[in-house]
């Protein structure tokens, strides 16, 4: 082998995780031909990988056999990884509090590069609620659990989690990169984050960053329609919020120690 080959297992293997990523980020069923564009592998490779993966049940296909998504063995490596995490637990009681104070949808969300995976939801008691799922993956930008947490950071260490251009989900997401730094240090001064139909046209959520637990960046939110967040109902949910945030961070300060 020559300086700098890789062997041909560590490079299907690192395929397999690429396609995985992939498909998880897309949140659809892709076809092969997209695939290779994207990702930049041979459909003759990806061929031999999607039919092991799916047989394997990592995968899924369509009907026709033609588009590949993720599979149900994604989805239970998925579901261990939440009931092994060490802070979805101390956090239940918290985001239940929320919970039951609003009586609107709530989540636990971690910063993973410049994205925000949801870890836990409580949903709405309202017919007209926000649609989310846990595992789902949205730009930190656009979503108050990310401005809350980005605000943590210094301004060099956003701009690496960040790539260009930053993606306009709807027509009131931040895309200036100068406007999401007013924006962070707004969120640092009155201490939680605010996203104003920048995710989901119509749907309010703020957000309050947890302290750090085992190098992990974690926050709390609380999303209403925005024919519901009256001044009165805002004021509540931001107090339930500052309330749980003291919550976990006591009980995490405690496995800390």
């Amino acid at each position: 082998m020559t300086d700098g080959a890789e062997p041909s297992g560590v490079k299907s293997s690192l395929r397999t995780l690429e396609i995985l990523e992939y498909l998880g980020a897309c949140g659809e069923r892709r076809s092969i031909a997209a695939m290779s564009r994207d990702l930049g592998i041979p459909k003759s490779s990806l061929h031999g990988l999607l039919r092991t993966m799916a047989a394997r049940g990592w995968l899924e296909t369509d009907a026709a056999g033609t588009g590949y998504g993720i599979g149900l063995r994604a989805l239970l490596a998925g579901a261990a990884y939440v009931e092994t995490d060490d802070l979805v637990p101390l956090a239940n009681g918290a985001l239940d509090l929320v919970s039951e104070r609003s009586g609107e949808t709530v989540h636990l969300g971690r910063l993973d590069g410049g994205d925000i995976v949801y870890l836990a939801k409580r949903e709405s008691r309202h017919a007209l609620r926000l649609f989310s799922a846990v595992g789902r993956r949205l730009p930190a930008h656009a979503t108050a659990l990310g401005k809350a947490l980005l605000a943590q950071l210094g301004d060099d260490e956003v701009e690496e989690r960040l790539g260009r251009p930053f993606a306009k989900l709807t027509p009131t997401t931040i895309t200036d990169p100068a406007e999401l730094h007013a924006e962070l240090a707004a969120t640092r001064q009155r201490g939680y984050a605010i996203d104003r139909g920048e995710n989901s046209a119509g749907i309010l959520c703020v957000a309050v960053a947890l302290r750090p637990v085992q190098g992990t960046w974690n926050a709390i939110s609380c999303s209403v329609p925005e024919s519901r967040m009256t001044d009165e109902h805002r004021d509540e949910i931001i107090a339930a919020l500052e309330d749980a945030r003291v919550i976990v961070d006591s009980l995490t300060r405690r496995l800390a120690s």
